[in-house]
């Protein structure tokens, strides 16, 4: 399905791109995500398609705004019900909810659910309008991290199930990851679209690569001597930049960053402090103090760390972007 929304009110925002299947729409809090669903639902002046001139009641939309908005006082099944019209409501309901795999619990109130369970009875809710698109408004807010991950797996494949494309849009990079489609939102542009692989690969931009979770993004400066500038000159690299000298964002994996000791003056090796340890099962993450600012570095976790730690950054593992006024 193809998406053109135009606002002017209360930010211009102007975006276009297709849904398929799972859609994500990433970007950072107040880059008008929200704003956009609320337009494509009818419940913000906007121009665009589908459903464009058509009075919220009509559109063949089914929303799950952030927090998914239960009526507290009804319970799930009277929840589900409150979307539908005539003598088979009940019955209705809880076919929708034994869809979802929450009919044991149509007479429970949203209070006594979890988050992934009202959330479960939301999407009821919205499918109960017989939508052509589901809107889904930050579907991962109100999950703890313990349980997000089998949340997100179970909301992916109900949505796969029923065959209507959705659109999600988050600042969560977990959700990005198990899109089938993903789409990049900055300063109110779309500047990316892709698989979450191609994207993630090849981020087109600092900006990009700062959305999709990558670590050790940073501003600098490449100067005439092919060296990459970081923190004001304080510290420098040596960088493959051609002919290009300027203002850039930088990146470089933390995998690919190496730990030396500082006592064999190794050529661009720069001295560093470890300040802490991110166990994660085979490897840890040591964020590492360099100057003013920090690098993420990947290593085992048996790895032994010299007491005097240095770093090295491979020439061929900073990828860098010119980067606009």
């Amino acid at each position: 399905m193809r998406i053109d929304y135009r606002i002017e009110h209360p930010v211009a925002l102007h975006a276009t791109f297709d849904v398929e299947g799972f859609t994500v729409l990433l970007g950072a809090s107040g880059e008008g995500k929200s704003l956009l669903l609320r337009a494509i639902a009818g419940l913000t002046p906007a121009q665009g398609e589908p459903f464009g001139g058509m009075a919220p009641q009509h559109r063949a939309v089914g929303y799950l705004p952030q927090g998914y908005a239960l009526f507290p006082h009804l319970n799930a099944w009277q929840n589900v019900a409150f979307a539908l019209r005539g003598a088979q409501r009940r019955a209705q309901a809880s076919q929708l909810l034994e869809r979802v795999h929450m009919a044991a619990f149509a007479e429970r109130y949203p209070g006594t659910l979890s988050g992934g369970q009202q959330q479960r009875v939301a999407l009821a809710r919205a499918l109960a309008r017989r939508p052509q698109l589901l809107l889904l408004d930050e579907p991962t807010s109100a999950l703890d991290p313990v349980t997000r991950d089998d949340v997100i797996a179970e909301l992916i494949g109900e949505v796969h199930e029923f065959g209507i494309p959705a659109l999600a849009v988050s600042h969560d990079p977990h959700l990005a990851a198990v899109a089938d489609r993903l789409v990049l939102m900055h300063g109110r542009h779309i500047i990316q679209i892709g698989s979450p692989g191609e994207v993630n690969a090849n981020p087109i931009d600092g900006s990009a690569a700062r959305l999709l979770g990558h670590r050790n993004v940073y501003r600098g400066r490449i100067d005439g001597a092919r060296r990459l500038i970081w923190q004001d000159g304080a510290i420098a690299f040596p960088i493959d930049s051609d002919t290009f000298a300027g203002d850039v964002d930088w990146a470089i994996d933390p995998e690919a960053i190496r730990l030396v000791d500082a006592h064999d003056d190794l050529p661009d090796a720069v001295p560093v402090s470890v300040e802490v340890r991110h166990v994660m099962g085979r490897t840890v993450q040591l964020g590492v103090r360099c100057g003013q600012g920090r690098l993420w570095v990947s290593a085992a976790v048996d790895q032994a760390v010299p007491e005097s730690v240095a770093v090295q950054l491979p020439v061929e593992a900073i990828h860098w972007w010119k980067r606009n006024s």
